[in-house]
């Protein structure tokens, strides 16, 4: 069975096992998401659901929002997003799902949007040399340098490394343990590193990974 659920980074700590090895862990409240949407293989061509996370005020979403969720009878939600799932029978609209959704050993992907960089150089953004630091090499110490022959092709080549825009994109981290879960606090600790700041909004599903 497919398990997903919508969280918010807490930040990192480090738990022990039973024989005193050190785990660096990142906790997520995950949870408590409710059912706003169920779509079914019969209608709409394949299985899934649209979970809400956190409440919101009505004047905070836009009145087509607002309308969607007022017609799956849900409390106003921020955080919207559809899962993919292998069957939906044991879902109806309006349930609620909580961290207890998984337990202690479940592989999980999370996906995240990671911190944002800003516009970065090619030393730091694609881990590029440096030019020389002596005999003339300055002021052009961290630049891009020669970007290839003149003539023929006579032009760079699209997807070439170069500066730009770093990180704040969705990144998706495959095949995590889960190392504990609390369902009264509605925390799950996950072994590693997860996308995102802290307080940054993480999506938690069972791995694509065949275990």
């Amino acid at each position: 069975m497919v398990k997903a659920i919508i969280g918010k980074k807490v930040g990192m700590t480090q738990i022990f096992d039973d024989n005193g090895k050190v785990i660096p862990v990142t906790v997520i409240a995950a949870g408590p998401c409710t059912v706003v949407q169920k779509k079914t293989d019969e209608k709409e061509g394949y299985d899934s659901v649209q979970l809400g996370f956190t409440d919101i005020r009505e004047h905070r979403l836009t009145k087509p929002e607002l309308g969607h969720l007022k017609k799956a009878g849900v409390a106003p939600k921020k955080h919207l997003k559809e899962f993919r799932l292998e069957d939906t029978s044991t879902l109806n609209i309006g349930d609620e799902i909580k961290a207890d959704v998984f337990a202690e050993g479940d592989k999980v992907d999370v996906t995240g949007i990671s911190r944002g960089k800003g516009f970065s150089g090619v030393v730091k953004r694609h881990n590029a040399s440096r030019g020389r630091m002596s005999h003339g090499g300055g002021p052009t110490h961290r630049h891009a340098g020669s970007m290839g022959a003149g003539t023929d092709p006579s032009k760079i080549f699209k997807g070439k490394i170069g500066a730009g825009q770093m990180g704040n994109e969705q990144v998706t981290i495959q095949n995590l343990d889960i190392v504990k879960v609390d369902s009264s606090l509605n925390m799950i600790a996950i072994r590693g590193a997860v996308p995102g700041p802290r307080g940054g909004v993480v999506y938690i599903k069972n791995t694509v990974k065949n275990n």
